[in-house]
């Protein structure tokens, strides 16, 4: 059976960048993982969580929304981290970030990566993922003169779908798949390795075989992520040298 959008089991949907949508954040970016759009915009403050002060190191987090008209059907409007999914994928890109942070070349300083849905169509934590790592390097560039970054993150959703391994779900796909599974890899210098990984069952269960297929494929999709992270920083960087 096609996918909704005849692509392949193992093809991404288009995937775009587009920076400095926002003049006061220090690093914006808005995604889109085919018609998933997601603003991820980084701010920076001078102090740290109490609990991290005099301690010489930053801080990296993260706060994630869905815009009320993001999805077919209206959502409330949410205050921040009220609802427990909200909190959840937070704390997630949260971690994310971390794992690829040195938080003592940071500072004392908080790096706060704000990431709004504004156009949803499933896989909306890993675009956000994907997103504000671009974000965060963008607005650390403006207070480290070394980034403080040991490696890129970026995020995927893969699945099984009528017992097929595919990638970068669409919602229709998602809500109908057998397996929903979120991937979350570093990249430093052409080495892979795990952030986080978050598997589900829908209704069955799954083999080890299946996981390890799914695992494969995700990571095989991302190495172009990451690929388009580099080429969006490269275009980046050469566009702030010829001014």
């Amino acid at each position: 059976m096609p996918r909704p959008d005849d692509r392949a089991d193992r093809e991404m949907r288009p995937l775009s960048f587009e920076l400095g949508l926002q003049m006061h954040a220090a690093g914006s970016v808005l995604v889109a993982f085919g018609r998933t759009k997601v603003l991820c915009a980084a701010t920076i403050a001078d102090d740290v969580p109490r609990w991290m002060r005099g301690s010489g190191r930053g801080w990296v987090t993260a706060e994630y929304n869905m815009l009320p008209a993001a999805t077919d059907t209206r959502s409330r409007r949410q205050r921040t981290l009220d609802s427990g999914r909200t909190k959840e994928i937070s704390r997630l890109i949260g971690r994310s970030l971390r794992a690829v942070t040195d938080l003592d070349a940071l500072g004392e300083r908080e790096i706060t990566v704000d990431c709004d849905v504004i156009q949803a169509d499933g896989g909306t934590r890993t675009a956000a993922i994907t997103g504000s790592w671009l974000a965060l390097r963008l607005a650390a560039a403006q207070v480290c003169q070394t980034p403080p970054f040991n490696a890129q993150v970026a995020a995927l959703s893969v699945g099984i779908l009528d017992h097929r391994t595919i990638v970068d779900l669409c919602y229709e796909e998602d809500s109908a798949a057998q397996v929903d599974l979120n991937l979350v890899l570093s990249q430093s210098n052409g080495e892979t390795a795990l952030v986080e990984v978050q598997g589900t069952a829908e209704g069955a269960t799954f083999t080890r075989s299946q996981l390890d297929q799914m695992l494969d494929a995700g990571t095989a999709a991302l190495q172009d992520v990451f690929q388009a992270q580099r080429d969006t920083l490269a275009e980046a960087e050469a566009a702030a040298a010829q001014k």
